[in-house]
């Protein structure tokens, strides 16, 4: 065959065209598939680049699922200043809060209030937490986890428990906090056999810091807070016995020229309120200094100012207080584990201080920055005080005074306020 002569086969026609139509059916199944997973690859990229954009949004506290409102944003009662303020919290992921409690087992359990459940926990770096975990469907407690996270967010002192982050993810809205290894005051301080271990100079060291914590929040930091809870439960202790206070979820801000608020329903913890606000619904800086008076008697007397139900229902340990200090009997009030193991004379004075922080009429009450000086001053003038406030009023829940177990006795509901300006 010469050079360049084309070269023919003959073919049986029906055989070519079946032949063809089998390549071209080929073909298309293999563009089809090509093409499928061309869709579905991009159809995981895509999925993840959103969910990814969602997480990192989400965490920077711009989506909150299962958030009525956003945390930057509070109830109408509050200033503005509260509601425009900006917070610096780290965002715990789900899966490091669940590890770090071992899946909120119960020994990690710390105790139950009207928020949810406390959990201690120990993240990878090795430090010990503290993780509030709020009830599902609460919505209390959601305005109570608000309050806490705008106030103590922006609250930095020794005398107030430290807030680390949060945990908003899959419906789960959890406070990251120090783990404070004491525990609260009143396990100590109710117990029956505990409570030898505070001797006077530790009860002492634990009353002034509490005092400085309250003025910090009264006068020192940025805003002016009520925090219209304090109690035995509120106070935490470290490592070396130093007071934490905790638990803002029921506190209010004041503007710098504001002095008192009205609200159509109390909240707080019977025993520790004032009269003013039990009764009228009146709080103010003076309503904490109140508070801060009956915390005050029962550091020194080692009991309950709810515990005299017991023995006599006319009788609170206010009252008592009072008719031990006019009688000149100041120091049988001292808890006897204490026995002649203490200055008598700095007693009296912190009695009688106590005494001036329960008067019934709001104005006769010092300032805890006055607290602090005639506590701190061993020169100081203090006044003689009038009969302080007796009200007596009967709690739904009767405490064993000794307390083995975190227990809960706020009234916690949220309420309506009104601002009065000076």
């Amino acid at each position: 065959m010469q050079r360049g002569q084309g070269f023919f086969v003959r073919v049986d026609a029906i055989e070519l065209a079946n032949a063809m139509r089998r390549s071209k059916g080929s073909m298309s199944r293999k563009t089809v598939v090509l093409i499928c997973v061309l869709v579905v690859l991009g159809v995981l990229m895509l999925g993840s680049a959103f969910y990814y954009l969602f997480k990192k949004v989400r965490r920077r506290g711009m989506v909150q699922r299962g958030l009525p409102m956003s945390l930057l944003t509070l109830a109408s009662s509050e200033t503005n200043e509260e509601a425009n303020a900006k917070y610096e919290l780290s965002i715990f992921d789900l899966d490091s809060v669940k590890i770090a409690t071992e899946n909120f087992s119960l020994a990690n359990k710390l105790g139950t209030g009207g928020f949810g459940s406390v959990y201690k926990g120990k993240l990878s770096d090795g430090r010990e937490i503290a993780v509030k975990r709020l009830s599902k469907n609460s919505v209390q407690g959601m305005n109570e986890f608000k309050s806490e996270v705008v106030l103590i967010a922006r609250l930095q002192h020794r005398n107030l428990v430290q807030i680390l982050g949060c945990c908003l993810e899959e419906e789960e809205q959890m406070l990251i906090y120090e783990y404070v290894p004491n525990k609260s005051l009143d396990l100590l301080l109710f117990d029956r056999t505990r409570h030898t271990l505070l001797d006077w100079k530790m009860r002492s060291e634990i009353i002034l810091g509490i005092a400085r914590g309250v003025l910090y929040l009264h006068q020192d930091s940025r805003l002016r807070i009520i925090h219209r809870d304090l109690k035995a439960s509120n106070v935490l202790l470290d490592a070396e016995m130093n007071p934490k206070i905790s638990d803002f979820g029921l506190a209010r801000i004041f503007g710098s020229n504001q002095i008192q608020a009205n609200t159509n329903r109390v909240v707080g913890t019977y025993g520790y309120m004032a009269p003013e606000y039990a009764m009228d619904g009146l709080f103010s800086i003076k309503s904490d200094v109140f508070s801060f008076g009956v915390l005050l008697l029962e550091i020194i007397s080692g009991k309950k100012n709810n515990g005299y139900y017991y023995e006599d229902p006319s009788m609170n340990l206010i009252k008592h207080a009072w008719e031990l200090w006019k009688d000149n009997r100041p120091l049988e009030l001292v808890d006897p584990s204490m026995a002649n193991s203490f200055p008598e004379q700095e007693v009296a004075k912190f009695i009688q201080v106590a005494i001036l922080c329960v008067q019934e009429n709001a104005k006769d009450r010092p300032t805890m920055s006055s607290v602090i000086f005639m506590l701190g001053n061993e020169t100081s003038a203090i006044p003689a005080p009038k009969q302080p406030a007796f009200v007596l009023m009967r709690s739904p829940y009767y405490p064993d005074s000794s307390t083995t177990g975190t227990s809960s006795h706020s009234i916690n509901e949220m309420s309506t306020t009104i601002i009065d300006g000076r």
